[in-house]
């Protein structure tokens, strides 16, 4: 087990584990020590991190300090920047060139958050032109990353995605943090029922992880985010056919209390992961990439609806 190999190569850097920590704040004085400790932890481990969406600098420049810290404290990590689809078109080439410079990214995020706008009665329902900008995006030759935020992505948009020239896709799968759940609190507190019942009612819409991953990994390479909490998610992730794997709310407590806490949970889903690979006979990523994997149950009969193979899930991309 000691022998065990977890580093990866992931869109151009090396990583000492096939895990990101995922975009989670930024933005805010209050959050500049929140994402140090982020980020000084992953520097420590050796994995990559993302910055939560970087819209609150380019419309406050006093915020930027928020989100530099993590190039700050991670000088050798990879870092992506993060904006959303709805806000490309506002800020243009220009903007997205700062968000860049502003963390020295390694990669730039786009998020798909249209639940979260949908559901919201203040949200951004103009979705047309997106993938024209994000085709804008890529033709700047800067690896970008089409990331959901917690309703997954199916084969055909992975198709568009990469015919628009995305490097990756963090799948962002039902499983994980619903933003559509989130809205409903957010509606409740301000006594608004109707967009209340309908964050209800579209809460756990869309495609759940996993199946998720099968769909978008014959097309680009995967981060599998949306539900994993243990190395044995990050194990059962690459195994049919994430390159990577992410999560964000495991670390939100632990960052509130120092770069320790969070090296430690980092840690211990490491030693999970190791673990896993160890009882699988998996002695590096690679081999858990193309282990043998079972699927059953609803995400059996969703993927077999789909027309997906699942005797034979060590067809797929993982080219990095």
């Amino acid at each position: 087990m000691d022998a065990i190999d977890l580093s990866v190569d992931f869109m151009g850097k090396r990583l000492n584990a096939p895990f990101m920590i995922a975009s989670i704040t930024g933005g805010h004085p209050d959050t500049l020590g929140i994402n140090a400790s982020l980020a000084k932890a992953a520097e420590e481990v050796g994995i990559g991190i993302g910055v939560g969406s970087q819209r609150a600098a380019i419309e406050d420049p006093k915020q930027e300090d928020s989100f530099r810290v993590v190039r700050d404290e991670a000088p050798n990590a990879f870092i992506y920047g993060n904006v959303g689809a709805a806000q490309i078109k506002e800020y243009g080439i220009e903007g997205i060139e700062k968000m860049m410079e502003m963390i020295d990214a390694d990669a730039m995020a786009v998020h798909l958050n249209f639940l979260q706008e949908a559901v919201q009665s203040e949200g951004d329902r103009d979705a047309s032109g997106t993938l024209d900008v994000i085709k804008e995006i890529c033709s700047m030759k800067i690896p970008v990353i089409a990331k959901e935020t917690g309703a997954g992505i199916s084969n055909e948009d992975a198709r568009l995605l990469k015919k628009a020239g995305v490097s990756a896709i963090d799948v962002g799968g039902v499983g994980g943090t619903s933003w559509s759940g989130v809205e409903v609190y957010r509606a409740s507190a301000r006594n608004d029922i109707l967009s209340e019942l309908l964050g209800e009612l579209f809460w756990d819409f869309g495609i759940p992880t996993v199946a998720s991953i099968v769909e978008c990994s014959r097309s680009l390479p995967v981060i599998g985010t949306g539900g994993v909490r243990t190395g044995l998610d990050i194990a059962k992730s690459i195994a049919v056919g994430a390159n990577v794997a992410s999560a964000a709310l495991p670390f939100v407590g632990p960052a509130m209390n120092g770069t320790d806490k969070v090296v430690n949970v980092l840690t211990s889903m490491l030693n999970e992961l190791k673990v896993t690979m160890f009882l699988c006979g998996c002695g590096n990523i690679e081999k858990l990439q193309t282990t043998p994997a079972v699927i059953t149950g609803w995400t059996l009969e969703y993927l077999t609806q789909r027309g997906f193979d699942v005797k034979d899930l060590a067809v797929r991309s993982n080219v990095v």
